[in-house]
């Protein structure tokens, strides 16, 4: 019986921890002031998102900001 909790435990925290990964985004925003494009991992309220800079991981993110060109001006 002790095996199957187990068992069942460590399948949840699995699942959990897969739909958290899974759920991320980040985006490519430009601050309005000194007109730097950074990397956030939150919805951006005050600032602006560039192009369409929504990515799946930060990887992704920094690559699409190197090439952007309102961030590379």
């Amino acid at each position: 019986m002790k095996k199957i909790l187990m068992i069942s435990a460590l399948a949840f925290a699995a699942t959990t921890v897969a739909n958290t990964a899974m759920a991320a985004e980040f985006y490519v925003v430009r601050d309005a002031s000194t007109k730097k494009c950074t990397v956030v991992d939150t919805k951006p309220t005050t600032t602006t998102v560039v192009d369409n800079g929504i990515y799946k991981t930060k990887t992704e993110a920094e690559t699409g900001m190197k090439t952007t060109k309102v961030c590379t001006e």
